[in-house]
């Protein structure tokens, strides 16, 4: 069986630089608590969600508004069993452009329907990317999603 990474796709009538920025603003969109920087190749920051989730991101590709990567290099899923699924995972954000539109594709690389959080992890991605994100960059306020 081939791996299914999860991927979601949005299309708006922003620029390429305003939808890089808002996925830069990561507290602007990702909900929980997030310390650290964001924004630049090598920047790390981790992201709490109560006592659900606790995850480490390092920025190992940064591409100015064509592509930004995020290796995940420490996780704790607190409702799953194997606790640390994410680590070693890559959210990947790639923009293009497209008729006139820009394009962002984000993939969650290690992420599969065969692994245990698929289902939580991937509707909550699907969420928080079509609605907070896609909100952030078309209106420039995200949007509470759970």
């Amino acid at each position: 069986m081939k791996n299914q990474d999860f991927t979601t796709d949005l299309l708006v009538d922003q620029k390429p630089d305003e939808v890089f920025n808002a996925i830069n603003n990561v507290r602007g969109w990702w909900q929980g608590e997030i310390e650290g920087n964001t924004e630049k190749l090598n920047d790390e920051f981790t992201y709490r969600m109560e006592e659900f989730h606790f995850s480490k991101q390092k920025l190992v590709e940064v591409v100015p508004n064509k592509k930004i990567v995020w290796l995940v290099t420490d996780s704790k899923l607190n409702f799953i069993k194997d606790k640390n699924e994410w680590t070693g995972t890559k959210i990947i954000f790639e923009i293009l452009e497209k008729n006139n539109k820009t394009q962002l594709r984000f993939t969650h690389m290690g992420l599969a329907p065969e692994i245990e959080c698929y289902r939580d992890c991937s509707n909550a991605w699907q969420q928080l990317i079509q609605q907070s994100l896609f909100s952030l960059i078309t209106t420039g306020k995200g949007k509470k999603v759970f």
